[in-house]
């Protein structure tokens, strides 16, 4: 059964307990992270998952607190001997800075790197962007500041699903996404432009009919986060917090 563990929960400002939002979807033959920020070595290893276990990563979008991390993850992967390729996935916008930031540590001159293939995803509503025989994982543009994705998971064996808004403001592109999902992941950085509160967040979880909901991607300083979204929300409503796990 898959499970996913919440690597980082807080928006762009981090604190000693909260790293920047990241996730990492962990099943038997598929490992995927879910963005890629701070110190990624250690973070992985802090979460039990072996660093060269990695299958896949997706970059949501292409904001520092969202991808810092991925040349010192590459560079760490590479000096650890890692062979195996690593699929990334990502808009056409997101990947293709990638490549250039990349370009400019001259990655294609370190010796025997490992394949690295780029999945350009298309800006449209629910594309089929990994396929295993345990999970499903689908995304949608969602309405950030900048080119972004939200991500659904479907399980194939236990049929629960699970949704990612990752940063966005309040848009029926996450409601789409996240239509009668078991848990709603719906960022709470608060009532900004590109972003939404922890009230909007539940407004969307009740709109999607979802079971749950977890906020994330706010500020480790603010409180009541839960009760603002109970206003809009009757399900259950619940804060993650670095390192939870949730089994689907």
């Amino acid at each position: 059964m898959p499970k996913l563990i919440i690597l980082g929960t807080a928006n762009a400002i981090p604190d000693e307990n909260h790293e920047n939002t990241h996730l990492a979807i962990i099943g038997r033959q598929r490992q995927v992270l879910i963005d890629c920020v701070g110190n990624p070595v250690v973070r992985l290893k802090q979460a039990g998952i072996h660093l060269n276990g990695l299958t896949d990563i997706f970059l949501t979008h292409f904001h520092p607190d969202h991808v810092a991390g991925v040349p010192s993850l590459l560079m760490s992967m590479w000096l650890l001997g890692r062979r195996d390729p690593l699929d990334i996935y990502g808009l056409h916008y997101t990947l293709d800075r990638i490549e250039k930031l990349m370009g400019f540590y001259e990655w294609d001159h370190w010796p025997d790197f490992f394949p690295v293939i780029f999945h350009r995803l298309p800006a449209e509503p629910l594309t089929l962007a990994l396929r295993s025989d345990e999970f499903l994982i689908y995304t949608s543009p969602v309405e950030h500041l900048i080119p972004t994705i939200g991500l659904r998971v479907e399980a194939s064996q236990t049929g629960k699903v699970l949704a990612y808004s990752c940063d966005t403001q309040p848009c029926d592109a996450v409601v789409e996404l996240a239509d009668k999902a078991d848990v709603l992941i719906h960022e709470a950085t608060g009532k900004h432009q590109g972003h939404s509160s922890a009230s909007q967040a539940g407004n969307i979880a009740a709109r999607a009919e979802v079971g749950s909901l977890y906020l994330i991607h706010y500020d480790p300083q603010s409180e009541s986060l839960e009760s603002q979204a109970q206003k809009e929300f009757p399900g259950l409503v619940t804060r993650a917090e670095d390192f939870m796990t949730i089994e689907f």
